[in-house]
C-alpha cells in the first residue's frame, strides 16, 4: 500500500500529516475489505492516537467509537495471565510448583505420571494439554449443566468429558501446543488461590487498578450499548455473539458455584470485553514494568513474564503454520521470523502481546520495548472472510494494517522530537490540568501557540518568564503541539504535549 506524500514544509506539519495519512490509509483498508467495524490504537514515545471505522451494531446503526468494547478473543489470555502473575508476585505460589498442590485432585499427563504440571508450563502452553475431543463437549456442559461441571472432568481419566487426546504424547515442559484448556485451568487456579470468582477477581485486582472500564462479565460494563456485536457474513451480516440490543442480560444461572470449580465459565481464554485504548493501557503497563500504576506487581516478575519461556527450534512444538515461534508467560513474541512478521525484520525487534480470533472478530495487541511503540487492532466482522496473508501467517487484512502502522512508526520515530531547539522543556508531559514551559536560553517575552493533532488552532499567548505554568484543563485528551516563537523571531521551537 503506497503512502501519500506530505507536500508541506515544516516539522509540525509533517507530523500532523503523518496522523492524517494513517487515518486515510486505515479508512481505505476498512472500505476495501468491507469490514463491519474496526478500531486501531497506536502509541509511540510522543503520541497516542486512535481511529475508529464502521458499526458496532448493524441493526441499530450504532458507530464504532472510542468507548466501544470488543470481545477481544484470545488477547484475553494475556490479561488472564497477568491475573495469575499478580498472585505469584504476592508470594502465593512459585512458577515451578506443581499445580496439583493448589487443587483438590492430581493433574498429570497419564503417560508421564511422575512429572508434575507446573504453573510455568500452563502459562507457556508447554503443559502437554491440548483441546482434544473432550473439550467442546466440556464447554457445552459448562454452559448448560447444573451444577457447573468441575474442570477435572475433562482433565482426569474416567472424568465425564475426558478423552485420551486431551493430553499430548510429548513430555510435559518440552513441547509447545497452544490451547484454550490451559487458560481455563489458569482461571480455575486464580479462583482456587484467591478464593474469588474469576470475573470478580480480575475486575477488582487487575482491571480497576489499571483504570480499565472492561470486564469478563458483560453485566459489569458501564453501558451495554458500548459492546460491539461480532458478525459473520452468512448470506448477509449475521450476529454471532454480544447482540444485546441495549438490554443487559440476566445474571447467569450457575447455582451455588464454588470458586475454583471451573474458571472456564467466565472466559479467561477469550471473553474479555474491552476498548482498543484500554487494551493499550494493559500493553503499556506490561511494557513499562508497571511503572506509575496503582496495580502493584514486582517489576522483576513482570520482566519474568515477558522473558522467553519457549523458543521454537524446528521440532519442539506446533508453531501454528509459522505464527507461534516464541512465547513468554501468556505472551506471544512476534516479529522473529517471516511467519510472525509485523514490521521489517532487522529494523524492529520483537513485538510482545497476543493475537485473537473468534466469532468473526480478529484482534491483535502488541508492544515493542526497544522502540517503545505499541498498538491494538480490533475488527468485528469482514464481508468476504479472512484470507491467509501473503507474507506471513497473519491474515491479509492484518498485514495491510501492519504495513500502515509500521510506516507510521518509522516516520514518527525518525522525527523522535519535533523540537528544533533543546532549550525548551515541557513538564509534566503527559499532563492533565496544567503544564510548565521552561525556556532555558530563549529570550522573553515570546509568543506561543497551541494546535491540536490535526493542525487546528486552540489558543495562544505570551511567555513573559523562563518558567510559565499553562492551564490546559479546557483541552480534551489527545496530542497537541506547542509552537514557541513565530516566523519573525530568531528562535522557533515546536514541542509535543500529550494530555491524558
Amino acid at each position: 500500500m503506497l503512502k501519500k506524500g506530505c507536500l508541506i514544509i515544516g516539522l509540525l506539519i509533517t507530523s500532523l500529516c503523518n496522523s492524517q495519512n494513517i487515518e486515510s490509509e486505515l479508512a481505505t483498508i476498512f472500505e476495501s475489505y468491507q469490514l463491519m467495524g474496526m478500531s486501531v490504537w497506536v502509541n509511540t514515545p510522543d503520541t497516542s492516537e486512535q481511529f475508529h471505522f464502521g458499526l458496532r451494531d448493524f441493526d441499530r446503526d450504532l458507530p464504532i467509537n472510542a468507548a466501544t468494547k470488543y470481545r477481544i478473543a484470545s488477547v484475553s489470555k494475556s490479561v488472564s495471565a497477568l491475573g495469575l502473575i499478580k498472585l505469584y508476585s504476592d508470594g502465593l505460589f512459585d512458577l515451578d510448583d506443581d499445580i496439583s498442590e493448589y487443587l483438590d485432585y492430581t493433574v498429570r499427563n497419564p503417560q508421564y505420571p511422575d512429572i508434575p504440571i507446573t504453573f510455568r508450563m500452563v502459562l507457556s502452553h508447554t503443559s502437554s494439554l491440548q483441546d482434544g475431543d473432550g473439550y467442546n463437549p466440556f464447554l457445552q456442559g459448562t454452559f448448560n449443566q447444573l451444577p457447573v461441571p468441575n474442570i477435572s472432568e475433562v482433565l482426569i481419566p474416567n472424568g465425564d468429558y475426558y478423552t485420551t487426546n486431551m493430553w499430548r504424547t510429548e513430555t510435559p515442559g518440552t513441547f509447545f501446543a497452544y490451547s484454550n484448556i490451559n487458560f481455563g485451568l489458569i482461571g480455575t487456579l486464580i479462583e482456587k488461590i484467591s478464593n474469588e470468582r474469576f470475573d470478580i477477581y480480575m475486575k477488582n485486582e487487575i482491571l480497576n487498578p489499571l483504570g480499565i472500564d472492561g470486564s469478563f462479565n458483560v453485566r459489569d460494563i458501564t453501558d451495554i450499548n458500548d459492546i460491539a456485536v461480532l458478525y459473520r457474513n452468512n448470506g448477509g451480516w449475521q450476529p454471532q455473539v454480544d447482540n444485546y440490543a441495549g438490554v443487559v442480560p440476566e445474571p447467569p444461572n450457575i447455582g451455588n458455584y464454588t470458586p475454583g470449580t471451573n474458571g472456564v465459565y467466565f472466559g479467561p481464554q477469550g471473553s474479555l470485553r474491552i476498548s482498543a485504548e484500554d487494551t493499550g493501557v494493559f500493553l503499556n503497563y506490561v511494557a513499562s514494568d508497571g511503572i506509575d500504576s496503582s496495580l502493584i506487581i514486582s517489576q522483576t516478575i513482570l520482566q519474568e513474564m515477558k522473558a522467553i519461556a519457549w523458543d521454537y527450534n524446528g521440532n519442539n512444538g506446533d508453531n501454528y503454520f509459522g505464527l507461534f515461534n516464541r512465547w513468554g508467560l501468556g505472551l506471544h513474541h512476534a516479529n522473529t521470523t517471516t511467519g510472525d512478521q509485523i514490521c521489517n525484520l532487522g529494523e524492529y525487534d520483537s513485538f510482545i502481546g497476543h493475537p485473537g480470533e473468534a466469532f468473526g472478530l480478529v484482534s491483535d495487541a502488541y508492544f515493542n520495548t526497544q522502540q517503545n511503540i505499541s498498538f491494538s487492532l480490533l475488527i468485528n466482522g469482514i464481508w468476504n472472510g479472512y484470507d491467509l496473508g501473503e507474507n506471513s501467517s497473519y491474515y491479509t487484512v492484518e498485514e495491510d494494517v501492519f504495513e500502515v502502522l509500521c510506516n507510521y512508526f518509522q516516520d514518527t520515530l525518525n522525527l523522535s522530537d519535533v523540537s528544533v531547539s533543546n532549550t525548551v522543556l515541557i513538564t509534566p508531559n503527559p499532563s492533565t490540568k496544567e503544564t510548565t514551559i521552561i525556556l532555558g536560553e530563549i529570550i522573553t517575552p515570546i509568543s506561543y501557540t497551541i494546535y491540536d493533532s490535526k493542525g487546528s488552532f486552540q489558543n495562544s499567548g505570551m511567555l513573559h518568564t523562563k518558567n510559565t505554568i499553562l492551564d490546559i484543563s479546557a483541552l480534551s485528551r489527545g496530542v497537541y503541539f506547542i509552537k514557541i516563537g513565530n516566523n519573525s523571531t530568531s528562535t522557533t521551537t515546536i514541542k509535543k504535549l500529550l494530555i491524558k
